[in-house]
This record gives C-alpha cells, structure tokens and sequence, in this order.
C-alpha cells in the first residue's frame, strides 16, 4: 500500500534484472519443493492472476476475452469469495510461472501520470494455488493441504491536482481511491473488533477488491503489508497516511489454521 510513484510495482512484481517478492516467493516454493525428496508427499502448483480495474475483474492470463461487466466474483460457503471463469493454470517449475507473469504484466493496464511515468490503473492479483498431497501407504488413504496465496499489487492512492489527471486518467484515479477507502474502513472494522466479544460489521462488499480479499483480511490467513512512502517532503501528508494506515493493519491478528478436510484428519 502507498502513493502513487512510491515503488509498489517495483517491490511486489521487480523491474528489470531487479526481482521483486512475487518472483522471489515463487523461486523459494518451487527451491523447497525440488528439496523435498520424500516420496510420500505429492506438490501440485496452480497460478492465476487478475486486474481489478474500474471495480471491474480481468482475466492477464486470458486478457483478449473480456465479457460486459467484467468477471463476475462468487463466494463458496467453504473456500470464501472466488472469481467466475477465472484461468487457473498448472505450473511444474519456476520458468513457468516467470513466463506466465511476463505475459499477465505485458496485459496489465498501466498508463503515463504527472507522478509516474509507469501509473498501475488497477489492482493486480496474482494468486497461487498450491496443494500438498500426503500419501498414507499403511492405510492406503491419502489427504491434501490447501493454501491460496494472494500476492497483491495495489494501485497508488493519488491526488488529481498532483497527478495532473483528467478523462479516463481521472475516472480511474476516483475508482482507484473509492476502492482504497473501502479497504481502509475494512481494516478500521476489523482492528476495532480486537479483544472485543462482540463483533462490528466489516464492509467487504463495498468493494470488488475488500470482497475478494475477505479470507486474507479478516479470515483464516496470516497477513503482510509492506507500506512504500515516498521520501519528498512535497509527499510528506500522503506518507504520514500510509503510516497510519499500516499501523492500523497492525492491530489485526488472525488465527491461521491448516487448510485440510477434518474428516480425513479424524482418519489419520
């Protein structure tokens, strides 16, 4: 999270012979998988990522079938909110999935402000699907671990007066920052209901993205955010927004738990 120019793209997704920590993260899975030589536990790898711009869900994997109204999200009683005819894609090693992220960036709609030269438009998704098979040969019954990691690139909160916007460049930036609020009173919801008996409603579906990130917020998931500031003084209202804003995501603590079926569990 942080202004626009304040180097979000650059952390998360890297620029150049520069690997940024979606890269990196899946470098370190795949590294930790070719380590694991045991033959009584399976890997299996699924990618998918998406672009959520003018509170609309794109497809990077499959940019060129684009439906009125963008991809439609649902919510699964079990797994929580998920995204309709989304591509989910198998990968076996790290060179695969460097490829697939070079052709989601290539889709990605970036566009010139006052501010940056290289402005994300829209917040970018990029979820990996990664299963753990654990073959019991005694028994000769086997049970899976499921996590989802939601590796995010949010868009820059930006003034118009500064980013020198107008027309589409203006319509985003309003799209951009009404979903950025709504993300923040999320965050407000959850860190007041901390040692608290009784629960505050949490607005997730004031906002495609707060709706899509339910699980990774407030549900059963563990949570980094990496405040970027800017270090002009010029920026320097912005930055101590962003302080707050990260010291309020501060005060959320979620409960993870191993994603498994109870009943296999119980089995085991």
């Amino acid at each position: 999270y942080g202004q626009t120019g304040s180097g979000k793209s650059y952390s998360m997704v890297g620029y150049g012979a520069d690997k940024g920590i979606i890269p990196i993260c899946c470098e370190e899975m795949f590294s930790r998988i070719r380590r694991d030589t045991s033959t009584d536990v399976k890997f299996k790898v699924e990618a998918s990522m998406l672009e959520i711009y003018n509170e609309q869900v794109r497809d990077l994997f499959n940019p060129g079938t684009v439906k009125t109204g963008g991809l439609k999200v649902r919510e699964n009683p079990k797994t929580g909110p998920y995204v309709e005819d989304l591509s989910v894609i198998p990968v076996s090693d790290y060179q695969g999935i460097e490829q697939l992220m070079d052709e989601g960036n290539k889709a990605r709609t970036i566009a010139a402000t006052n501010m940056n030269a290289t402005s994300s438009r829209a917040h970018t998704v990029f979820q990996i699907i990664f299963t753990q098979t654990l073959i019991h040969r005694g028994k000769g019954t086997a049970s899976d671990k499921v996590s989802r990691i939601n590796l995010v690139d949010l868009a820059g909160s930006e003034r118009s007066s500064a980013t020198g916007t107008s027309g589409d460049r203006l319509k985003e930036g309003c799209a951009i920052n009404k979903s950025l609020t709504a993300l923040g009173s999320c965050i407000s919801a959850l860190a007041e209901t901390q040692g608290k008996k009784r629960r505050m409603h949490v607005p997730y579906r004031d906002s495609v993205l707060t709706w899509l990130l339910k699980e990774s917020l407030g549900g059963n998931a563990k949570t980094a955010l990496i405040a970027a500031i800017s270090p002009a003084d010029i920026n320097f209202e912005e930055t101590l927004s962003t302080l707050r804003y990260a010291d309020r995501a501060k005060q959320i603590k979620n409960t993870a738990i191993v994603n498994e079926d109870p009943n296999q569990k119980l089995i085991r």
